[in-house]
């Protein structure tokens, strides 16, 4: 493949509901998208994580552009490749950004799989041919409010439901709920709220039969963790702390997860999300693909990636009505009963919907050889 242009959008798409996690609300997301064309006129298409603020890791959408545009297309512009794990080798010598090249690379594994004609769940060894999706829900103005919504995703099947929690909005939301649903697979996601001086309420989440509990204390935290998981019989599960398969290999190592959330922009794009997949399989730790609030496009790697064998959990892609008055894509992602039904399209398995795409970029960018 040899990559003659690449295109940038920058995107401002507003959400149905705001979305409140230990860091704040979000309702309106903005972020890149990138097309890549090969000599042939392919083209393949990724989306980038970032957010607008560095409140989820380093990364912004400006500066996901910047490193982008300035670093990332000068080393692929031009240039061929023979398969797409390639890029990261290519992306290596420069450090972090993770999200940037993801996108970037992101968008060449779906061109690679067009050209060869597969569907990118099986360019990746994907073989599910649905995958079970979960739900992640915010915080909420008030725990009735919280109870009342649950029970919404749990008669429309969703096979997981995930609770932001924070301190002083932790133990009486998860009791509450379990209250009202004793038997409802449930998980908590703390978004590195809490530190080791907070042991002893944490330990009371073991009183409430959860799947896990997400990224308890600092998001860049391995040791402190392992600490915390000796004290715990509730899994802990490590996102933000989690960058690529070695950080993954030294927190199993230590013991300070039991569970790994892969986030295929925060890992650096789906070369490392599979290597850290294939280790985690060959320990006995399960994964689960988590989310980022992504539109269609970035929905729509995250189904082809929970393909992969070891994706045990059901995941955080849940259908675009979710979040999205419309998507940026045809058909858009629909969960069914708590399944979404893996495309057979080739490469993403989604068409982008360019009638919608012009209606919410707010820039563009080009770049030919």
């Amino acid at each position: 493949m040899i990559i003659k242009e690449i295109n940038i959008r920058k995107m401002n798409m507003t959400m149905k509901s705001p979305f409140t996690t230990s860091f704040g609300s979000l309702q309106v997301k903005e972020f890149l998208l990138l097309e890549v064309t090969d000599e042939f006129g392919n083209t393949g298409w990724g989306e980038s994580t970032a957010f607008s603020s560095p409140w989820y890791n380093e990364e912004t959408v400006e500066t996901n552009l910047h490193i982008i545009r300035d670093f990332l297309i000068p080393l692929v512009l031009d240039k061929n490749f023979g398969h797409p794990d390639e890029v990261s080798e290519v992306f290596a010598p420069l450090r972090k950004n993770n999200m940037a090249k993801a996108a970037v690379e992101g968008a060449i594994w779906d061109l690679y799989a067009k050209r060869n004609k597969l569907t990118l769940a099986e360019a990746l060894g994907g073989t599910a041919k649905k995958i079970e999706v979960g739900i992640s829900i915010g915080i909420q103005k008030s725990t009735e409010e919280l109870v009342e919504l649950v029970g919404t995703y749990i008669k429309d099947g969703y096979k997981r439901i995930k609770v932001k929690i924070k301190p002083r909005n932790d133990i009486e939301i998860i009791h509450a709920l379990r209250e009202a649903y004793p038997d409802v697979p449930l998980m908590a996601d703390a978004n590195s709220a809490y530190t080791l001086k907070d042991i002893a309420l944490l330990k009371q989440l073991d009183d409430f039969n959860l799947m896990m509990i997400e990224q308890p204390l600092a998001s860049d935290d391995i040791i402190d963790h392992a600490k915390l998981q000796k004290e715990l019989k509730t899994p802990i599960c490590l996102d933000e702390s989690i960058h690529s398969m070695e950080d993954a290999r030294k927190a199993i190592e230590l013991g300070s997860t039991k569970v790994i959330n892969i986030k295929i922009g925060r890992v650096g794009g789906l070369t490392e999300a599979k290597k850290i997949h294939d280790y985690c399989m060959e320990k006995g730790v399960p994964v689960w693909c988590g989310g980022m609030l992504e539109a269609g496009i970035g929905r729509a790697h995250n189904i082809a990636l929970t393909t992969l064998p070891n994706f045990l959990l059901p995941g955080d892609t849940s259908g675009s009505s979710r979040y999205w008055e419309q998507d940026i894509i045809k058909p858009e992602v629909v969960a069914d009963d708590g399944y979404i039904t893996v495309p057979n399209a080739y490469g993403i398995g989604y068409e982008p919907n360019l009638e919608v795409m012009d209606r919410f970029t707010v820039e563009q960018f080009y770049f030919k050889a």
